[in-house]
């Protein structure tokens, strides 16, 4: 970086075609061989309340921070403003936002909360630290090109045991050094896992979440809690080193969220069942090595883990959102799996894979609450620094209606969130299948129509820039395409309000009378 210091006399010599530099945040550019590169074009440097000026306004009027951290730009800095200092920093790595709202409460300074201790906050620094430096610049990549997420990036997220955490506390964390032994196995609860989800929401995109192996997380679990020492010692060790993928296979063309009309068949044949059918919208399927598959039985319906190979084929279905998350359409065809091979007791797999739903649906919460919360910070950083009719956005009534819609509504799914997580913590599985089922049904439904009434109001804010899939509001572009995807995966929304007041009927008092 350059040292030279030049007044602003000096500076505003500089102020013609040929010769132009500007004050960008008390560091000054020399733009005269970058001018006719410029994608705004050459005469856009060239006004008069740019060459030579401070033009930190305007500049942050139509660029983002990072732009000016790219190599191709900070060699156009030739020095600094002599007696200014910058103002704008990128945050160092596991940094918290100072923007309000930015943070939930419970990691805001000056604020209280009855459910994390230091442990959590130390744990929510490593592993905001993690994702910031290892995940931040692969997310970036494979959203762009479509492409599976790097074994080199699944490699480090496997030596510090991240695939293992986002399954939740459990047997399978037992002897694991947890981000290097920041947390103890056996301390380990719903709040580190929900850190987890909610930093890797900050950092990818919506395709990326899915794609950084969330077939895994919820096509693991039947394995783990249903499966046969045999089956766990030769799957579970390999998926959570991150060398097997496992994708959950549900959902079919014939039935969406009517788990109860799959069409998928298995027909034993000795030590063997015969799998016929197909899957539709299958997370990590184009990459899976592993299928836990729903199939109807000559008793009922049956769980069980299919392996890739002779019969198994996938391909890509092209989606709203990036092929990094690896969507499929998967056929068997006749294909011959162990009875060994079966999740639970055949015939009773509606139990195995509507257990399995509970937490697949909070971590959909998890990570949607913390891409809302990074969409509130967007627009509060936009509207500020964004000037129109000489005023920043914010001075606009309705502007700061917007915000307040927006902040209200993140709040109060953060705080939702938290007392279900606590319950969690306090249940066992059998009771949490109880007790949570509704709760998490109805929590669900209300954090995604939260998240497309926020997405809906900060494009609104963004204008046209929320339509531009890079520059100021590419991340809102991205969350306002992407944001139905939590209204649909795990459960659709509307029929998860259903489940949550059906469950509640159930439990209504008979003697309960006006």
């Amino acid at each position: 970086m350059a040292s030279n210091e030049y007044t602003l006399e000096e500076i505003a010599q500089h102020n013609k075609e040929g010769d132009v530099w500007v004050i960008i945040d008390a560091k000054v550019y020399d733009l005269t061989k970058f001018a006719n590169l410029h994608p705004g074009g050459s005469n856009v440097l060239y006004a008069e309340n740019v060459a030579g000026k401070d033009a930190t306004q305007i500049f942050f009027g139509l660029h983002r921070h990072e732009v000016l951290l790219r190599t191709q730009y900070k060699r156009l800095q030739i020095g600094t403003v002599a007696g200014q200092k910058e103002l704008i920093k990128a945050p160092a790595p596991g940094e918290l936002s100072r923007v309000p709202y930015g943070e939930p409460t419970w990691l805001t300074k000056g604020y209280f909360s009855p459910y994390y201790t230091e442990n959590h906050r130390k744990f929510q620094t490593a592993v905001r630290h993690f994702f910031q430096t290892v995940v931040a610049p692969e997310s970036v990549k494979c959203e762009e090109s479509g492409k599976k997420i790097s074994q080199e990036v699944v490699d480090k997220m496997a030596e510090v045991n991240i695939i293992a955490m986002r399954l939740g506390p459990g047997k399978h964390l037992k002897g694991r050094i947890l981000m290097d032994g920041l947390v103890k196995p056996e301390e380990f609860d719903y709040f580190h896992e929900a850190i987890i989800h909610a930093e890797l929401s900050r950092v990818s995109s919506r395709a990326v979440v899915d794609g950084l192996l969330a077939g895994l997380v919820i096509g693991l679990p039947p394995v783990l809690n249903y499966g046969s020492p045999e089956l766990y010692a030769k799957v579970v060790p390999d998926a959570l080193a991150g060398k097997k993928y496992v994708a959950l296979a549900i959902s079919e063309a014939f039935a969406g969220s009517d788990v109860g009309g799959l069409q998928t068949t298995a027909v034993r044949d000795g030590d063997y069942w015969v799998v016929t059918g197909t899957k539709k919208w299958i997370t990590n399927g184009t990459f899976a090595d592993y299928f836990t598959t729903g199939c109807k039985t000559e008793t009922g319906f049956t769980v069980m883990l299919i392996e890739r190979g002779p019969g198994v084929s996938t391909k890509p279905i092209k989606t709203a959102y990036s092929a990094v998350a690896g969507t499929a359409f998967v056929s068997f065809d006749k294909v011959r799996v162990p009875v060994s091979n079966t999740l639970g007791p055949i015939g009773a797999g509606m139990s195995v894979i509507l257990s399995n739903f509970n937490h697949e649906r909070w971590m959909v919460c998890a990570t949607s609450i913390a891409a809302q919360r990074l969409v509130v910070e967007e627009c509060l950083k936009w509207t500020t620094q964004r000037i129109v009719f000489g005023k920043p956005l914010t001075a606009q009534a309705v502007i700061r209606a917007k915000l307040a819609a927006m902040i209200s509504r993140v709040e109060a799914c953060q705080n939702w969130f938290e007392t279900i997580t606590h319950q969690m913590n306090m249940m066992s599985y059998k009771e949490q299948s109880d007790k949570l089922a509704g709760p998490i049904g109805l929590h669900k439904q209300f954090v995604s129509r939260s998240g497309r009434e926020t997405a809906e109001d900060a494009t609104q804010i963004f204008g046209g820039r929320a339509l531009t899939v890079s520059g100021m509001g590419k991340f809102i572009e991205n969350y306002h395409r992407t944001s139905g995807f939590d209204a649909i995966l795990a459960g659709a929304e509307d029929v998860l309000g259903d489940l949550g007041v059906r469950q509640a009927l159930k439990k209504m008092p008979k003697d309960a009378r006006l």
